[in-house]
């Protein structure tokens, strides 16, 4: 019988002879499927072997800086952070990942300087499934290519082949599994995918009896994703180095085409606007807590936080005590509105959290 990796093969090898149109569309999908659940089935076997050292998220959110060797990123994580004297070295698994804080309008953002990934780095070359798993923990990819080789597409496969979407919003798809009664499809939207194949596709997954509810318009390529449960969607920016080096007019096209911000890590040019699309990209917003008998201070936080999430910014210990919160601004009703630990705060909020007494 052949091996899972002899088996992956044969197929990628016959999704790539065969040409797509409508009369393959079908058995396509099924490829694309099998496929999807053999390489799951293989890295379940490969995380069998142990546990992995992780590395822990401090600030208002984790950005890590992916890209191919020699391409600046040590340099530009420097200047970001300014902390070479406070780095801290982690091993991962025999992979060095340095973490260091860039403080940026009251926010505290941690940075990832990751080793350079090399092409295979999906499917373990270079420790590169070390690495994959960091940046599958942030809450931002920064891409970083420079002059000589700027094209991100050889990286965002690489994140692609490693479950990471980049740039994209999970569809919503809704699976609730029975014990019979066979599969029943519901679509709130036009999807150019028949009943048939996402049945069949479903099955390859060995599901069975099953609702699911489609709300968003997806391809084969999305169900598969959402059927596969360990895809992870990231935004990304995207980050051109080494400028003073010159750019024609092809590289011109590539930052075009991916609106990459153009730096120079060596000479310090271009890193404030960075700084400033890292912030906006990670949707930050700003409320104001205030205590009991005290004045408003800022709180820099991510959008759609609930006042859960600001008692634990604070101290593990606020959600333990907590007893209820006073919030005006947009995010209340009327003023002075009292709320629980679910009530989402909006920018611009004033928040006072009270605690039970211990």
């Amino acid at each position: 019988m052949p091996t899972i990796d002899e088996q992956i093969r044969e197929i990628e090898e016959e999704i790539r002879k065969t040409k797509y149109n409508k009369a393959t569309e079908h058995h396509i999908g099924l490829l694309k499927a099998k496929l999807a659940r053999l390489k799951e089935a293989k890295d379940s076997q490969r995380k069998g072997g142990g546990a992995q050292q992780g590395i822990k998220k401090t600030g208002n959110a984790m950005v890590s800086l992916v890209g191919f060797p020699s391409v600046g990123k040590s340099t530009l994580f420097n200047l970001l952070t300014n902390a070479k004297s406070e780095v801290g070295y982690y091993d991962f698994t025999t992979v060095n990942v340095i973490p260091g804080i860039m403080e940026y309008r009251g926010a505290k953002i941690q940075i990832l300087d990751l080793p350079g990934l090399i092409e295979g780095a999906s499917r373990g070359k270079g420790r590169g499934k070390e690495v994959l798993s960091v940046v599958r923990n942030s809450d931002l990819i920064m891409i970083v290519t420079d002059v000589n080789s700027p094209d991100p597409e050889p990286l965002i496969e690489i994140l692609h082949e490693a479950g990471i979407r980049l740039n994209k919003r999970r569809p919503r798809l809704f699976l609730v599994k029975k014990d019979r009664g066979g599969l029943n499809i519901q679509k709130t939207v036009n999807v150019d995918l028949s009943d048939e194949m996402i049945a069949s596709i479903m099955r390859e997954f060995r599901i069975v009896n099953a609702d699911l509810i489609i709300r968003d318009r997806i391809d084969m390529d999305d169900l598969i994703d959402f059927l596969s449960g360990n895809r992870v969607y990231i935004p990304g920016i995207f980050v051109l180095n080494k400028m003073d080096q010159g750019i024609d007019d092809k590289t011109n096209e590539i930052v075009d085409k991916y609106s990459m911000l153009k730096i120079s890590a060596i000479r310090g040019e271009g890193i404030e606007s960075l700084k400033e699309s890292i912030f906006d990209a990670l949707d930050f917003i700003t409320i104001y807590l205030k205590p009991p008998d005290g004045d408003p201070e800022p709180m820099v936080i991510k959008r759609y936080s609930s006042i859960e999430m600001v008692c634990r910014s604070i101290h593990k210990d606020f959600v333990k005590n907590f007893k209820y919160a006073i919030v005006n601004g947009p995010s209340a009703k009327y003023p002075n509105q009292k709320v629980g630990l679910e009530h989402i705060v909006e920018d611009g909020d004033t928040v006072t959290i009270y605690l039970r007494r211990s």
